[in-house]
């Protein structure tokens, strides 16, 4: 897995290029924490690179999302190009409980509404 962050605005943008799975889950879960105690609480993960997401990366997004809005803040989703990521975030209701948006672009902008 690799991970790399960009700052746009107030905006933090997480880029996953691999898998999100139990082999990966800690170290995204710690680039995640570590994101938002540094008071990164407007959050973006892109995952145009991210080609598997399993149940234990589920947990990972959910864990993150939860400690951003008690923060005041949130995780969007944005640029899904892989059905093997978007499949399981569908059939598990999780497209429900994030923002889902085409490009980074437009999830960053999407804060400021």
């Amino acid at each position: 897995m690799e991970i790399t962050a960009k700052l746009e605005g107030t905006v933090m943008i997480i880029s996953l290029v691999g898998n999100l799975d139990a082999a990966t889950a800690s170290q995204v879960t710690e680039y995640f924490t570590r994101q938002l105690q540094d008071g990164h609480v407007k959050l973006v993960a892109d995952f145009s690179q991210l080609a598997y997401l399993s149940s234990v990366g589920l947990q990972v997004l959910l864990t993150a999302v939860k400690e951003a809005r008690r923060q005041g803040g949130d995780v969007r989703l944005a640029a899904i190009r892989s059905d093997e990521v978007h499949k399981p975030l569908r059939m598990s209701g999780f497209s429900n409980i994030f923002k889902v948006y085409p490009d980074t672009s437009m999830a960053v902008a999407s804060f400021a509404a």
